[in-house]
């Protein structure tokens, strides 16, 4: 299973961003897909995630109501709408991905995913 990010750069404040996260390697049919990002000396921290069935969705405090999650099944890709953002959204944008279908409580547990991606730098200038 491959994961391929996409769409970071830099952008200015109250600007947006839309990240893309591409799956290959199998059919994607359940399981759940994430957002995580890290700051240069700071640890990893959840940015969002969803169960690919059904509608269940998580956010993280800093970003709901910003950021939006969807998805395209038919092309397994994932994406990470950005709106409004701001200079602390600077990091490196990971997207996650696990077969296992998480209940809404564990959709921010980093350590639940089994597939990482490589990474999109995302940088906010103020």
């Amino acid at each position: 299973v491959q994961l391929q990010a996409s769409g970071g750069g830099l952008v200015q404040a109250g600007g947006s961003l839309r990240l893309s996260c591409a799956a290959s390697g199998r059919t994607f049919s359940g399981g759940a897909v994430g957002w995580f990002r890290q700051a240069p000396g700071k640890e990893r921290e959840f940015v969002a995630a969803m169960r690919r069935s059904g509608s269940t969705y998580k956010y993280a405090d800093s970003v709901q109501g910003r950021f939006t999650l969807s998805r395209d099944n038919a092309r397994n890709a994932v994406f990470l709408q950005m709106n409004s953002v701001k200079p602390e959204d600077t990091a490196t944008y990971y997207c996650a991905d696990t077969a296992t279908n998480l209940i809404w409580s564990t959709l921010r547990d980093g350590f639940r995913y089994d597939y990482w991606g490589q990474g999109t730098q995302v940088t906010v200038s103020s």
